[in-house]
């Protein structure tokens, strides 16, 4: 069986660790062991933070959303209740960027929720 050089391979994969490696703190940037495993353990953590990410959002969406109820005295999820009576299809992101900028819009979607739930 033929043997098998690895030399361009082994520094290819290397600097491409090096790479994802940079700005990371002592050992952990310079050797190879150590890159390795904190490589692989931030990429699990990136992993995981994009899922958390988007629930995140939703949360502050919700947030924001119940307290522009609170002012026109409504609760969230009567609010929301209604706009689904009223067939207003508005996903939380937007609901949440109008209650944010536009608190006048967002008053009427609350007066067409109140209607559509009496």
């Amino acid at each position: 069986m033929a043997r098998v050089r690895r030399g361009h391979h082994k520094v290819e994969r290397r600097k491409k660790l090096q790479k994802l490696a940079k700005g990371y703190f002592g050992a952990k940037s310079r050797l190879y062991r150590s890159i390795k495993e904190q490589v692989e353990r931030s990429l699990a953590f990136a992993f995981v933070g994009r899922r958390v990410k988007k629930i995140d959002y939703r949360r502050l969406w919700i947030v924001r959303i119940n307290a522009g109820c609170r002012q026109n005295d409504l609760s969230y999820s009567r609010f929301m209740d209604g706009l689904k009576k009223a067939g207003i299809l508005l996903d939380r992101k937007a609901l949440a960027d109008i209650a944010v900028n536009d608190p006048g819009a967002f008053s009427a979607l609350c007066a067409k929720a109140k209607a559509a739930i009496a």
